[in-house]
């Protein structure tokens, strides 16, 4: 991990003054972290958009930003700039920086915070190859990482390709897609994925048919669902006392993961459901679900910004002393 100077790229992008991304539930994550005190982790800092708003709202909280992708800490560095001392950026993957900070400066943490879709700059810039219509493959988070998209859809054989659509992209039968695939190699670009997916799968008029496709595959290089459970691990096994834990979904195979591992940190009883009696004490709950069910954005952010429309924003407090 590198820990990054706020001062350090200005020079670069002091030109830059509107924010790339539009942050998706920011009054509900304000709202969210009212009245803790300390560090907030930022395990996905991206742009900024919700770390500056905490910022300028708690004027007595910092923020510990995370993120892999160098553009955008580029870009953060700059922006946060006017709250120097209160902010600390490190770069790398929130599934390796996490569980150190957890450990050793635990009783600092009042809240973490994790966006994990992906931008809209990442997904709007033609040469990350996130979007339908660039010309290259790429989809990395992390442009130094050795996996790209490029070698998943050209290299992986079809048995993986297809376990990858089928439990990424929740694509129920994609063996044709995948021969299809294999038919056109080597696909260079992610438009010449995006027209086989147009030829090839049918998708109701509320998606694009090269969805589901890119966002298994953009799971894969990413290893975003792994990310997540390590993230997950890393609270579990060294819970900050009192802190406020804040995670947005945009899809089903996230939110199911923290649902289900939020639950797993609110019950109080784990014996066995066949027991006759509880003999684990019945005081495991590490905290509780606030609320239990997930935060949405309201009708009016969606019109504003239609990319908010499929996130979840779920909360949970851990148990104070």
């Amino acid at each position: 991990v590198i820990l990054v100077s706020l001062h350090q790229l200005n020079k670069r992008y002091n030109s830059m003054q509107t924010p790339p991304h539009i942050p998706v539930l920011k009054d509900e994550v304000v709202e969210a972290f009212r009245g803790v005190k300390g560090k907030i982790i930022d395990s996905t800092l991206g742009y900024a958009g919700h770390s500056s708003a905490l910022l300028e709202s708690y004027p007595d909280i910092e923020i510990i930003g995370i993120d892999r992708d160098i553009e955008a800490i580029e870009f953060s560095t700059q922006r946060l700039a006017p709250f120097k001392g209160r902010v600390e950026i490190i770069k790398g993957k929130f599934s390796e920086v996490l569980p150190s900070l957890l450990r050793d400066r635990g009783e600092e943490i009042g809240g973490i915070l994790a966006d994990f879709g992906v931008s809209s700059l990442q997904l709007d810039k033609a040469e990350r190859g996130f979007s339908f219509s660039s010309e290259i493959l790429d989809m990395r988070m992390d442009r130094d990482a050795p996996l790209s998209a490029y070698e998943v859809v050209n290299e992986y054989p079809k048995q993986r390709l297809e376990y990858i659509l089928r439990e990424y992209g929740e694509i129920k039968n994609p063996s044709k897609i995948v021969s299809e695939i294999i038919k056109h190699r080597p696909i260079k670009s992610a438009k010449e994925l995006s027209d086989i997916a147009v030829s090839n799968i049918k998708s109701s008029k509320k998606i694009h048919p090269a969805t589901l496709l890119f966002q298994a595959i953009r799971i894969e290089v990413n290893d975003e669902l792994g990310e997540i459970e390590r993230l997950l691990d890393a609270i579990e096994n060294n819970p900050p006392k009192g802190a406020t834990i804040a995670l947005i979904t945009f899809h089903s195979l996230e939110d199911r993961l923290i649902k289900r591992r939020f639950n797993k940190w609110a019950t109080e009883c784990i014996c066995p459901p066949d027991i006759y009696r509880c003999v684990c004490g019945g005081d495991n709950a590490i905290g509780r679900n606030r609320p239990k069910k997930p935060i949405i954005a309201t009708d009016e952010e969606i019109r504003l910004n239609p990319r908010s429309r499929s996130a979840k924003l779920r909360l949970f407090q851990i148990n104070g002393e």
